[in-house]
């Protein structure tokens, strides 16, 4: 009867809020998440973000007396899931090249893919790898790109590895940091994951501001 419930409750989950993730897979949820958003194009919807800022929070024990995970082995799922998808994927992308996301009807998922091209003009390839980690379905798109257009292997997986560290444990580690220093930090949750997901977006604009002021210097030098 036990094992029933549970397992309904498994199947009930709601898979766009990071709490309900959390409460039904744990850490091992937090992996396959970040698995599916980076190495899987029908992942680009999952909450990456706010589901490590969450599991951060979580591992303090402070915010849900109901559900309480470990930091050591979340931060090692957040890692191993985050990498692994990536290579994955720029993997497929080599052998695939574009077929797959020419398939996709998704307009945000198009949308994504305009943006990670922009990316990768702009700023090369080393940069917009890197920065390419702190943008939603930016990070689902670029992988089988980057793929596509040979990027070479050792350029990939250095800043992937990189950008993939720095995204993963830094929001896990953020939120585990809030967790253990403000009391009852869970009534503030919504509007905290809100501003580290707008944080993440500061490498990009800081790059575009810096882009287009150095275009408006050469016009005015020109």
């Amino acid at each position: 009867m036990t094992t029933a419930v549970h397992l309904s409750s498994q199947l009930a989950v709601n898979v766009l809020d990071a709490r309900s993730l959390l409460a039904a897979f744990g850490v091992l949820g937090v992996g396959v998440v970040l698995f599916a958003e980076t190495g899987l194009l029908i992942g680009f919807f999952l909450p990456g973000d706010s589901l490590l800022f969450t599991a951060g929070l979580l591992c303090t024990g402070t915010a849900d007396r109901g559900l309480k995970l470990s930091l050591d082995p979340l931060l090692v799922a957040a890692a191993v899931g985050a990498l692994a998808g990536a290579q994955c994927r720029y993997l497929l992308g080599r052998r695939a090249g574009g077929a797959l996301l020419a398939r996709s009807r998704s307009a945000r998922l198009h949308e994504g893919v305009k943006r990670a091209e922009e990316l990768l003009e702009r700023y090369g390839y080393a940069k917009a790898i890197v920065l390419a980690r702190f943008v939603p379905v930016v990070r689902t798109v670029l992988n089988p790109m980057a793929g596509a257009l040979w990027v070479p292997v050792r350029t990939f997986t250095v800043c992937q590895v990189a950008g993939g560290l720095v995204g993963s444990l830094g929001l896990t580690l953020a939120g585990y940091a809030l967790g253990s220093s403000v009391p009852n930090v869970d009534r503030y949750l919504l509007p905290m994951v809100a501003l580290i997901v707008a944080l993440s977006l500061l490498p990009l604009a800081s790059e575009v501001h810096r882009s287009r002021r150095a275009a408006k210097a050469k016009e005015a030098g020109g």
